[in-house]
């Protein structure tokens, strides 16, 4: 814990399902109440304890965002097996080709123990989520005035992290609605030392029935069905190479994230009662205090990406990234992401209810990762390779 007692010792997390599996999960913490909510007048007093996305937030929009705070509770939870590899690990993992690579590990978070910036890049992106897992969510990118089509995405992870053969994870991703987008289908294979070897993507375009290699899905290239609102590494808050980037570790802090987010996987709410004008609706969100890592990635010299800046904090019990601030060319802050963390109890898996990068420029946002309105998460899927292939692309595509 910390030495105020604000942040519990760690006491194994979540250990099992409440109640069992269905769409949407019992939220253990119902009954608790925030402690405070942090808005534009009385931000100051917390300050230290916030990243400068969320202050710009609140002076953004000082009548409708807020930051609620309630107690912390450290759910992160993993089986033993993972808690095994991962300290197996610590004793082996290293950086390689500058930091573009991992070697002598496996699977799983190499580095828990983090010494660098890009170590803790890493560890975010080879962390625990399983075998594999299919998903059907809902993403939407509000107008200024709250306007908003639903964009529905079925999803399927196949983990894989293995560095002997260069692969991270397998991705299919097709877009089921609205009819306008619906067809289009999007296969990644993604390497690990992508300086070695670049991912690998292919898109199924229902318009042309034909697969295409799709280099452009990498770095910030747009992501899909984002309405330019994210960038390709913008999924999962950041994924991809660190190539582009100069890593600094900056430290250690004390921060209000958001957490515990079970409000936002509630099928009583539909995205509509998520999905404001601006920002999400507060009276859904959850925030509270936890440690972080924070990070500061700068673009290298002679290097290209619309974020010349991401400031990065991972929350130290899962490696999972829980905001991030990224800046333009020229310094400002553009855009504020935030992971809303939970813990999926009955698979022992931390991952994101949602996420959420807003634009403070233009006043637009996207929200991804809703389950409200959708199948949500099926973790009885069991990936096999043959799915992710140019040729099940085809399939899938024609389907």
């Amino acid at each position: 814990g910390n030495a105020d007692g604000k942040i519990p010792a760690w006491d194994g997390g979540l250990k099992q399902a409440n109640g069992g599996w269905k769409q949407g999960y019992t939220n253990p913490f119902a009954n608790e109440k925030p402690l405070f909510t942090i808005t534009a007048k009385n931000y100051q007093q917390y300050e230290k304890n916030m990243a400068p996305g969320q202050i710009e937030m609140l002076k953004k929009y000082p009548d409708t965002f807020s930051i609620p705070v309630y107690k912390s509770h450290r759910t992160a939870n993993y089986p033993q097996a993972v808690y095994d590899q991962v300290k197996a690990n610590a004793k082996t993992a290293k950086l390689v080709e500058g930091g573009n690579g991992v070697e002598d590990f496996v699977q799983i978070t190499p580095f828990p123990l983090p010494k660098t910036g890009v170590e803790l890049v890493w560890n975010h992106s080879l962390r625990y989520r399983g075998e594999g897992a299919e998903r059907e969510v809902s993403l939407v990118t509000p107008q200024a005035s709250g306007n908003y089509t639903a964009v529905t995405l079925s999803e399927e992870f196949m983990f894989i992290g293995d560095p002997v053969e260069n692969s991270l994870f397998y991705f299919l991703q097709s877009v089921t609605a609205p009819a306008r987008l619906s067809g289009t289908v999007l296969l990644v294979q993604e390497t690990m030392n992508q300086v070695k070897e670049p991912r690998r993507a292919w898109i199924y375009n229902a318009g042309q029935r034909r697969v295409r290699r799709a280099p452009q899905v990498a770095y910030d290239g747009p992501g899909t069905a984002a309405d330019g609102q994210r960038t390709s590494d913008g999924l999962d808050v950041f994924n991809g190479s660190p190539d582009r980037y100069e890593w600094k570790l900056v430290g250690k802090k004390e921060m209000y994230i958001p957490y515990n987010a079970y409000k936002l996987l509630d099928t009583n709410l539909s995205v509509g009662d998520i999905a404001k004008a601006g920002h999400m609706n507060p009276d859904h969100t959850r925030y509270e205090m936890h440690r972080v890592w924070q990070v500061e990635g700068t673009l290298k010299d002679g290097q290209r990406h619309i974020y010349a800046k991401r400031v990065m904090y991972f929350d130290e019990d899962t490696y999972q990234i829980a905001h991030v601030d990224h800046y333009d060319g020229r310094d400002n802050l553009w855009r504020v992401a935030e992971g809303h963390t939970v813990q999926f109890q009955d698979v022992q898996i931390p991952w994101y209810a949602a996420e959420t990068l807003y634009d403070l420029v233009n006043g637009r946002y996207l929200v991804s990762g809703l389950i409200n309105d959708t199948r949500g998460y099926n973790w009885d899927y069991k990936a096999q390779r043959s799915s992710f292939t140019p040729a099940a692309l085809n399939r899938a595509g024609g389907r």
